[in-house]
């Protein structure tokens, strides 16, 4: 695969998932759900969508896409009750950077080292984006188990549809 692709699945990727992300925030019953914290649970769901878009706002967006978007890291944690259509804009404000940021990587952004230190390391950009989509993938899976054990529903949202995938194909028989 070559890096141009591999982008572009990235891309894909990351859109699927925070689209899965934003139907996750959607099926919450109410506002005050997405903010509760169950014993033995660190985060809501909101301080994850809050950290989630931040991540992925300063990494894909400012970073690789250039926008002026400022991370207030310690809000991510901190913010608490705010109205869900506050993270379904965070959300789709994500979205649109994540868009418009990946279609335009070339194979020598990919291989060349990411900007900014991760964690006190260097790697190459296309192992940080890898390192993103699964991150997202991660907290995808804490908020689903999160709206299932808060509400009480076993229902599924389709979190990780294949059939989402840019490859998807309708199987013939």
């Amino acid at each position: 695969m070559s890096a141009p692709e591999l982008a572009i699945h990235l891309h894909d990727i990351l859109l699927r998932d925070l689209r899965a992300l934003r139907r996750e925030v959607a099926a919450y019953p109410d506002d005050e759900s997405l903010w509760a914290v169950p014993r033995g649970i660190s985060n809501s769901c909101g301080t994850l969508v809050l950290h989630l878009a931040g991540n992925l706002r300063t990494y894909v967006g400012q970073v690789i896409g250039g926008t002026a978007y400022e991370r207030d890291r310690p809000r991510e944690f901190s913010a608490r009750d705010l109205p869900r259509a506050e993270l379904l804009a965070e959300l789709d404000a994500t979205i649109a950077a994540v868009d418009a940021a990946l279609p335009a990587l070339t194979t020598e952004t990919l291989a060349a080292e990411f900007p900014l230190a991760i964690g006190a390391v260097r790697v190459n950009t296309q192992d940080f984006l890898v390192h993103c989509a699964v991150h997202l993938g991660y907290h995808l899976g804490q908020v689903d188990y999160h709206r299932r054990l808060v509400t009480g529903s076993p229902v599924t949202v389709s979190t990780l549809a294949p059939a989402e995938l840019s490859s998807a194909r309708k199987e013939t028989v």
